[in-house]
């Protein structure tokens, strides 16, 4: 009796102690997932349990993580093909089965909260095995925070690419960076930010590094340059046909029967007997030391082909700037501007005559100044339904901008009315005027004294990949509202406008023939004054928008991309504005508040 008591002792010790001591099962990256990962209803239709046969191809781009031989996993994709998906079971897996420190990039600060709050923090709370190792940023924990979670043996720490403190004296093992096609070029005054994070790993020989984003222009994408020097990977499908194993090629789809025709037989099949076919990742370098995947949304099982479809013709029929968005975020592409050729002759023969002051389907008015040191030029125009600009008057107003007289020249200009065709009035409803001259001063206080009339100094900074607009949040030190303008931003979309040939398009450009407006030879030379060019800054291929020749006047160009911003300043509803001029109906005024009368009792 007492040897079978201690037999049981014995048994009972060395359980424990296997439990404590014995190793994890050996779980690649999708195991983890199937097993342990829960998606959250906040941010998928699909809630419950992860499972990595949803969507097969993200598989190998799961387990490529466990990859020892490949540092660096680089996936170039569209939207819609679950790739935060991808970055929270990587983050979960490190917490949970090999704790290590993180960093996880986004392009701001606010977007790196975002992605916290939204996408990590409801992961960890319906996650068991997550919810017990990374508590919740309201405990009090202070090693858990928004931007921070500690977990036994590692940290995830959530970063802008934009501020630089974030990215400082920190060893980090897992490097995980999120769109960083949208990353800045430099962090503050300190360099590439993908480069300094790159720095962070240095110490850890079992690093990785994993970078996501769609791609944007093609010579200045970080992720395409990526891209290039990985295995290059795409996921190929068998034909259901012929065998043939190929990538799903959007210019390969029939928009008639949504099928695509196989490269090899020709055959059409539909995206069920497609993607019924098991796949698999081919490599057009496979030689490369790190991994690279792409992918569009024809691959995806939350994206159908006639969506694709229907997606791509409402981007044609709105023009380049739409096609752009599509080719960057549906086929996971970079996109290549068209634009960089037009002639100021092909823009000279496109005027045409009003015969009138404003066109009849000009629905209201913008305006646009450039301050130089002897002279104001302005330039007004009209705007359309689909966003169609109609030049209305390009003119110059001479004299030294710091005499009154030329601002009061400026007001005749800017507070009359102008003449429709059919006899209805319109008045220009903001204008912009450039603050980055000699006459800062005076311009702010032209725009403080007027800003009741939607008058406003705008600064220009380049650079791509930012808002075109960035709103002021509060007066300047001069008291007036200065708004930001991305101006290489605002070039493209202008140069891309200006390259629509159907004035069916959406965004085609009008112009008068009128020799009272403005609109001659030299208008148009300086409106194709610049062009497009990429040069390198911080060891990053940059796209900036340059003077063809030195001493080129560029003010038309500048001054339609100002009109431009003023456009969108005010975000006008253009169909309702169109309704109330087609009926004659009056703008309804607000209904005037009667102030509150407060008592101040009785003796």
């Amino acid at each position: 009796m007492v040897q079978k008591r201690k037999s049981d002792t014995e048994s009972f010790f060395k359980g424990i102690i296997k439990s404590v001591i014995t190793p994890p099962p050996d779980l690649t990256v999708s195991e983890w997932a199937d097993m342990y990962r829960k998606l959250s209803s906040e941010s998928s239709s699909e809630p419950g349990q992860w499972r990595t046969s949803r969507a097969p191809y993200q598989k190998e781009i799961l387990d490529s993580i466990n990859d020892y031989d490949s540092e660096k996993v680089i996936i170039m994709s569209s939207a819609q093909v679950g790739k935060s998906e991808l970055l929270l079971n990587v983050v979960g897996y490190y917490i949970d089965f090999d704790p290590a420190p993180i960093l996880l990039m986004q392009p701001t600060v606010d977007l790196a909260k975002s992605f916290s709050k939204e996408r990590l923090a409801p992961m960890i709370r319906d996650s068991p095995t997550l919810r017990k190792k990374a508590s919740d940023e309201k405990s009090r924990d202070s090693g858990n925070t928004v931007m921070q979670k500690t977990f036994p043996g590692g940290y995830i720490a959530m970063v802008g690419a934009n501020a630089p403190s974030g990215l400082a004296s920190r060893p980090i093992r897992i490097l995980l960076a999120d769109e960083v096609d949208r990353f800045p070029i430099s962090a503050g005054t300190e360099g590439d930010p993908l480069s300094l994070a790159e720095k962070r790993t240095n110490n850890f020989q079992n690093r990785k590094k994993v970078f996501v984003s769609t791609p944007t222009n093609k010579g200045a994408s970080r992720i395409e340059t990526e891209f290039e020097f990985s295995t290059q990977e795409h996921w190929n499908l068998p034909c259901p046909s012929c065998g043939e194993y190929q990538p799903l090629r959007f210019p390969q789809l029939h928009f008639d029967s949504a099928c695509m025709a196989c490269k090899s037989c020709g055959t059409l099949h539909d995206e069920y007997e497609w993607k019924s076919s098991e796949g698999k990742w081919i490599a057009n370098n496979p030689n490369a030391k790190n991994r690279g995947f792409h992918l569009n949304e024809m691959v995806s099982p939350w994206r159908k082909w006639q969506e694709i479809i229907d997606s791509f013709k409402e981007a044609n029929k709105k023009g380049p700037e739409a096609l752009k968005v599509f080719v960057n975020t549906a086929l996971g592409e970079t996109w290549e501007p068209k634009g960089d050729g037009i002639e100021s002759e092909d823009l000279l023969d496109r005027r045409k005559q009003y015969d009138c002051e404003v066109p009849n389907d000009v629905l209201l008015l913008t305006a646009a100044v450039d301050v130089q040191d002897n002279r104001l030029e302005y330039e007004i125009v009209g705007w359309s339904i689909g966003k169609k600009s109609w030049g209305i008057k390009y003119g110059v107003i001479m004299g030294d901008p710091g005499q009154e007289f030329v601002w009061d020249s400026l007001d005749q200009v800017l507070f009359k009315e102008y003449s429709r065709k059919d006899g209805q009035n319109l008045k220009i409803m903001t204008t912009c005027i450039d603050s980055g001259g000699h006459h800062t001063k005076r311009v702010y206080s032209y725009c403080k004294e007027r800003e009741y009339q939607r008058v406003w100094a705008i600064k220009g900074v380049g650079g791509s990949g930012k808002t075109f607009i960035q709103r002021p949040k509060r007066r300047d030190d001069s008291g007036v509202w200065l708004f930001t303008l991305a101006v290489d931003v605002g070039k493209d979309a202008l140069v891309s406008r200006l390259s629509i040939q159907d004035d069916e398009v959406e965004g085609y450009c009008y112009f008068p023939i009128d020799t009272d407006k403005g609109y001659d030879a030299e208008y148009f030379k300086g409106l194709t004054a610049e062009h497009r060019v990429i040069r390198h800054k911080n060891g990053q291929p940059v796209i900036k928008w340059e003077k063809r020749r030195s001493g080129a006047r560029n003010e038309p160009f500048d001054l339609r991309n100002y009109a431009m911003a003023a456009f969108e300043i005010l975000n006008p509803q253009l169909e309702a504005i169109k309704e109330r001029i087609d009926t004659g109906q009056q703008p309804k005024k607000s209904p005037r508040k009667r102030r509150r009368m407060i008592s101040k009792g009785v003796t």
